[in-house]
């Protein structure tokens, strides 16, 4: 299943990636609270690909992210989670050329859950594949050259909206990190 995930993960992302002016990789660390009604919360992670397309004013961008992450063992029915969020938004870069630029973004898309804590007669079962997502956060890259930054560091709220028999949404802090490719000339 999980080589399955990266793979719709990548292929996702491709027409994106093949016309991107910036493409990240990363790793991705998300707390997510579910079972519902208590913070069982439990850690999940993964793997995320973001490309952005600067517009005419480089601190803005329109931004295509794809995160995937897994969880295992999560509390005491030792259920298994996967988490697939696709987003689409923008980013606002204060300091384009900066060494080292924050940036902040929202993004809006569709999150897929699959693995037992999803699927039967559990407390987060649910009957919808895809449901609505969205995130709101921000980062630091530090610029390496003209071609290569690393992501220092990426925090962002994301929220999705899983029937949960409580209050069908989830609350999630996701934390990134990573390096980023640019494409052609600033």
């Amino acid at each position: 299943m999980k080589i399955l995930a990266a793979f719709v993960l990548i292929a996702a992302s491709f027409p994106a990636i093949s016309s991107a002016q910036e493409v990240t990789l990363g790793y991705t660390y998300v707390r997510a609270n579910a079972p519902p009604g208590q913070c069982d919360c439990f850690n999940m992670n993964g793997g995320s690909v973001a490309v952005a397309q600067p517009l005419s004013d480089p601190r803005y961008a329109v931004v295509f992210d794809a995160t995937v992450e897994h969880a295992a063992k999560i509390s005491a029915g030792d259920y298994d989670l996967t988490l697939a969020v696709y987003s689409l938004g923008f980013r606002y870069r204060p300091l384009p050329y900066s060494p080292w630029s924050p940036f902040g973004q929202v993004l809006l898309g569709a999150s897929h859950a699959s693995g037992s804590l999803v699927e039967g007669d559990t407390p987060a079962a649910h009957d919808a594949s895809l449901v609505f997502a969205s995130t709101l956060g921000g980062g630091v890259d530090y610029r390496l050259d003209d071609r290569w930054s690393l992501r220092v560091f990426e925090a962002d709220y994301l929220r999705d909206q899983y029937r949960n028999r409580t209050n069908d949404h989830q609350d999630n802090l996701r934390i990134s990190v990573g390096a980023t490719f640019r494409f052609g000339a600033r």
